[in-house]
């Protein structure tokens, strides 16, 4: 099983963190560990020469300076951020070049995980389901709110289990419904959160492509043929010419659903996508008062806040519930965590202003 770790992406609603040139999963969120080191070393187990890291052209120096150690030769370099459908369909082309038939698995840079003993299992136990039936595997999990930021798995019976894993037919996905289908589906049950840990072979994506995205799939053919002439610049051109969509609205939404697995994931897992969801998936982690703090500060009268400073300065706050303070060295964000979702808005007036703070 090779494993391609997809670390190309932004993390807009983690402004100030989360930078274009140093995004989410380069931060120190969860641990003194960046994300990404974080999940590298849940593979710690798994052969060096197995494991990839699919990045932007433009994140290479912070991969470096994160990484330095890291092989060169398993760095897959997208030419430019055109979201999931073109970044996985060239790493699922890059993998085939090796070996179109060795089972592959993109790992999201920006989730946390517990129990990794549990997460590790799945992996293996879905390279050996790929194997036996060449089937699309796919983990999910089961919700605990109607979160209208992730996408929805609905599965039916269980079709069999191997040691401790169990695989779920799959019987379609949604990808981010609006809030009152998201309550329906928890009141209905039989949805699972979908995880975005799709596994396959290189050829049975390409094939996907094929099918359900011949467009795209016109590109990386023809990309394949520049990388093997290594034509560098007409790689470049052709992928910017791709569409910016992602694998659930290109691909997965299309698929015969006789053609997935579903593992229902047993192991705790968290997407770390703004602030708010990150005060609630570190709850572990506070103080008395329900604050997640980093930094040296006093906190007098304050509960249910998200305080992030820097070294060397002290945060003093009084009288304040469920506010979000984030402090860098070029930027502050203050906002009530209710509201911290809309960090995204600020990224998207400062990109009309220009390019400072982003």
């Amino acid at each position: 099983m090779r494993i391609v770790i997809l670390a190309g992406g932004g993390g807009t609603r983690l402004w100030p963190m989360s930078r274009e040139n140093r995004p989410k999963q380069f931060c120190k969120l969860i641990s003194e560990k960046t994300m990404l080191e974080e999940t590298l070393d849940r593979f710690g187990d798994f052969p060096a020469e197995k494991i990839f890291i699919a990045i932007t052209k433009e994140l290479v120096g912070a991969l470096k300076d994160v990484l330095p150690d890291f092989p060169e030769e398993n760095i897959i370099i997208e030419p430019a951020r055109r979201d999931t459908a073109p970044a996985m369909g060239y790493a699922a082309l890059k993998m085939s070049l090796i070996d179109e038939n060795e089972p592959m698995a993109f790992i999201p840079s920006d989730h946390y995980i517990g129990r990794v003993d549990r997460f590790i299992n799945s992996i293996k136990q879905a390279e050996e389901v790929i194997n036996e039936t060449g089937k699309l595997l796919d983990i999910s999990i089961y919700p605990t709110n109607p979160n209208t930021a992730l996408g929805y798995t609905k599965v039916g019976k269980r079709v069999m289990e191997k040691n401790g894993i169990e695989f779920f037919q799959f019987l379609g996905h949604t990808e981010k419904p609006d809030f009152k289908t998201a309550q329906k589906y928890l009141e209905e049950g039989g949805y699972l959160w979908h995880a975005n840990y799709y596994m396959w072979t290189p050829k049975s994506f390409l094939d996907a492509y094929e099918k359900y995205a011949p467009e795209l799939f016109e590109k990386l053919m023809a990309i394949k043929k520049c990388l093997e002439e290594q034509n560098v610049a007409e790689v470049e051109k052709l992928y910017q010419e791709m569409e910016k969509i992602s694998i659930d609205y290109a691909i997965m939404e299309k698929m015969n659903p006789e053609k997935v697995l579903i593992i229902q994931g047993e192991f705790d897992w968290k997407d770390i996508g703004a602030w708010d969801t990150l005060h609630e998936n570190l709850m572990t982690k506070t103080d008395e008062k329900r604050n997640l703090v980093r930094g040296e500060r006093i906190t007098l009268d304050t509960s249910g806040c998200i305080i992030y400073g820097r070294d060397g300065k002290l945060i003093a706050t009084i009288g304040l519930d469920d506010m979000v303070i984030i402090d860098t060295e070029d930027a502050l964000l203050v906002c009530p965590k209710s509201r911290s979702q809309e960090a995204k808005r600020v990224v998207e007036e400062l990109k009309e202003r220009g390019k400072k703070y982003l």
